[in-house]
């Protein structure tokens, strides 16, 4: 349990707060016991007052997007939970083709945004179920795009709770990451320059794009998208698959028989079944193969 004082104040702050909050109604897995704080923070002032309590109390503070590449502990999570909204969910133009979007907007919301004001280059992130900021963090990519193609700036909260800005190659994307990751700090929002293109064409090419997703991901199920990174020289599915895994189970956690590269929720999935099914597949390709797995989904 938290300290009372600390709950007190955070309840006061621009934010929408909520004590012991499962964790399971936040995340795409739907797996994750109770947060001792959930809070959904609606500005930078807010964010920073929550951070800086959380410092002063000594307890453990967390930010999540929306959720879909967490796998949350049964035993939930001590501390305090941070979603970004508010003013972290908006979008504006900033400049010729330029977009400005909050670190809390859906990537489906920056597709929408772009169709409707006729700008192209946001296309294949249409069906990734993930926020601009977890977006930013791991350069998010799929169907030949990635996020470094369009980002040109973002700004972030750095760990003393300074705003600050990295520009064009100081945000040292390559594959899975970004110069954020393994920083204690927090993306605000980011600056994506795109390019005039027509309506229809944008449409197009986004219900392609959603088409490809249907025919091979397994979308009718909770699931964290992709587990594993692609290690170089081969496909993490294809792997998986080769060595007899596809259809595995360990209680309600499986391998997709649709795409062997995700692990779904059949219904009743805790995090304890999804870690050791995580590490099966792990210790079966490594035998057979040779080739080491490495985990995309963040662990909580």
């Amino acid at each position: 349990m938290l300290d009372q004082e600390l709950l007190n104040y955070i309840s006061v702050q621009d934010a929408d707060v909520f004590p012991d909050e499962p964790m399971s109604q936040h995340t795409s897995f739907r797996i994750g016991g109770a947060a001792d704080c959930f809070c959904e923070v609606k500005n930078i002032k807010a964010l920073k007052n929550i951070i800086d309590a959380c410092r002063e109390y000594n307890v453990p503070w967390y930010v999540i997007g929306l959720g879909s590449n967490l796998l949350v502990s049964d035993d939930g999570i001590r501390g305090v939970v941070i979603k970004l909204g508010g003013d972290f969910n908006e979008i504006e133009t900033v400049g010729e083709n330029c977009i400005r979007c909050g670190a809390g907007v859906s990537l489906a919301g920056v597709c929408v945004y772009a169709r409707n004001n006729s700008l192209g280059g946001a296309e294949f992130a249409w069906g990734i179920p993930g926020s601009v900021g977890g977006a930013v963090y791991m350069n998010a990519g799929a169907y030949g795009g990635e996020i470094k193609d369009i980002v040109i700036s973002s700004r972030y909260l750095d760990e003393e709770g300074n705003v600050c800005e990295l520009t064009g190659k100081a945000q040292d994307f390559s594959y899975r990451h970004s110069a954020y990751c393994g920083r204690n700090v927090v993306i605000l929002d980011a600056v994506f320059e795109l390019y005039p293109k027509n309506k229809n064409e944008i449409l197009f090419l986004m219900q392609d794009t959603m088409e490809k997703r249907r025919k091979k991901q397994p979308l009718n199920r909770p699931s964290a998208g992709s587990v594993f990174k692609r290690p170089e020289g081969y496909y993490a599915a294809a792997l998986i698959e080769q060595c007899g895994l596809k259809g595995v189970s360990v209680g309600d956690a499986q391998v997709s028989e649709k795409h062997s590269g995700f692990i779904v929720n059949n219904g009743k999935a805790s995090a304890k079944d999804v870690k050791e099914l995580i590490e099966k597949v792990r210790s079966v390709v490594r035998s057979k193969t040779g080739v080491e797995l490495e985990c995309e989904i963040r662990f909580m």
